[in-house]
């Protein structure tokens, strides 16, 4: 199985991790619980009743890993910073001790040739937060920018590319109305009102970083999705593409890109809510100037309508989610680099900014091998994934979108939220009783596809 797609020069290769998925320590040197924290240890609500308290052990191992990034030749390696250790409580005294941590991972980073590409927030907000309400309090615009001047005021001489926040629709949609993650509520409003507080608190931090950091590169990272609908739509099912592409992609592309929300997002709510929760200067504050957009992006979604469908999202009447097209991977989720290609052209359409493909990537039932050169990790389809979408990647760049870069998720297997460790998504093989590290056969074809484009 080869690769000889050739990308750009400048195109930069990274993976992906976030905090509470690969950290652990959850409770040493000053960190408080995040909602994460609480959701994992509510029944029920995480596959095994697993959490994030050990992961994969990356705040002992950290150097260990870095070590991995430069042997896998990366050239940047996005994470995230936890809030809850940096500042324990929310908001008030900055821990020093969780911002050390952060410290030594740039210069660790940087002392190996890896940039790193920082998310100040990638979904444990403080529990002391979560109890004033969390995303769904108006407050979190001026508590989000307080941490932002504290990470970037620390970090900001020797870190240039900072992300706001992590797919803000998990953290709102997918958090207070369908309740699948942290923390937990199943309210069609409330995920209105976390979302556009989720962009008021991005629009609040960006001039933050601007200002610890004059020469940041400013993104914020979406995981929009292309809707498809059946093959011959009738115009009730066009109707419910639109509906589900308002609450998927235009919720936030409408703010960051236009300065308002799409219309019809708000006429089909508006027998939900009045809205009220939108303040006069709310959108000129989420349109603040970027300087690239983050995009993760894994599958499509498809929609037909349904007389006497209702679906859980706010404006869902008459949408029905229909089942994705085999092949699937381990998490049933459509493999279709095509849409891939597509999703790409459309953010680079609505952001007219520069796209780096922040994640992407596929979980597969892996098993570990142990033969004559010791231990190995052949996952097939994950390599063909890759290939794929990689090769969608430079489709949509020969198509005129100013892609720059591509970050594998995951740089190792690791908890992966609500599946617990059911999941493995990495590019090298986590064993979580041992905490030893393989790199499989999609890292080391990883590692092979960078090389040849070297150019130092």
């Amino acid at each position: 199985m080869t690769f000889e797609t050739t990308f750009p020069d400048s195109f930069l290769w990274g993976a992906a991790t976030a905090s509470y998925q690969i950290e652990g320590a959850v409770a040493e040197d000053g960190r408080l619980p995040s909602i994460w924290d609480t959701f994992c240890a509510e029944p029920g609500k995480v596959l095994g009743g697993e959490s994030g308290e050990v992961a994969c052990d990356h705040y002992h191992r950290m150097p260990q890993d870095v070590a991995l990034m430069k042997e896998l030749g990366l050239d940047a390696y996005r994470f995230s910073i936890a809030w809850p250790r940096v500042i324990p409580t929310g908001t008030g005294a900055v821990n020093t001790k969780g911002l050390d941590f952060y410290s030594r991972l740039v210069d660790t980073l940087l002392d190996r040739g890896i940039r790193p590409f920082v998310t100040l927030y990638h979904w444990d907000l403080p529990q002391a937060l979560g109890d004033q309400g969390g995303w769904l309090n108006r407050d979190i615009k001026d508590w989000f920018a307080e941490y932002t001047g504290a990470v970037v005021g620390a970090l900001g001489d020797r870190v240039k590319n900072w992300t706001t926040l992590n797919e803000p629709w998990c953290s709102s949609l997918l958090s207070y109305s369908l309740g699948h993650h942290a923390p937990g509520h199943t309210d069609r409003v409330e995920g209105l009102v976390s979302a556009h507080h989720l962009m008021l608190a991005h629009g609040t931090a960006v001039p933050v970083i601007r200002e610890a950091c004059p020469d940041a590169e400013v993104s914020i990272t979406l995981n929009p999705t292309q809707v498809i609908g059946p093959d011959d739509p009738t115009d009730a099912d066009l109707d419910a593409m639109q509906r589900a592409d308002d609450v998927l992609n235009g919720i936030f592309f409408g703010p960051l890109f236009h300065g308002a929300y799409p219309p019809t997002l708000l006429e089909n709510t508006a027998h939900l809510t009045d809205h009220a929760y939108i303040h006069d200067g709310d959108l000129e504050v989420m349109s603040a100037p970027l300087d690239n957009l983050g995009v993760n992006n894994y599958f499509p979604t498809r929609v037909k309508h349904t007389d006497g469908a209702t679906h859980p999202l706010p404006g869902g009447e008459g949408v029905e989610e229909t089942e994705p097209h085999p092949p699937l991977t381990a998490m049933g989720w459509e493999i279709n680099a095509d849409a891939h290609h597509d999703i790409l052209m459309r953010s680079s359409q609505e952001s007219g900014l520069p796209i780096y493909v922040t994640e992407n990537g596929s979980a597969w039932p892996d098993v570990i091998e142990t033969g004559p050169e010791g231990e190995s990790v052949h996952d097939v389809d994950r390599t063909a994934y890759l290939h794929g979408h990689l090769d969608a990647v430079k489709r949509a760049i020969d198509d005129g979108a100013d892609v720059r870069g591509y970050f594998a998720w995951s740089l190792m297997d690791n908890f992966e939220w609500a599946f617990g460790y059911s999941k493995r998504f990495g590019i090298v093989y986590v064993d979580y009783d041992t905490q030893e590290r393989t790199v499989k056969d999609s890292g080391k074809e990883y590692a092979r596809i960078i090389a040849a484009h070297r150019t130092d």
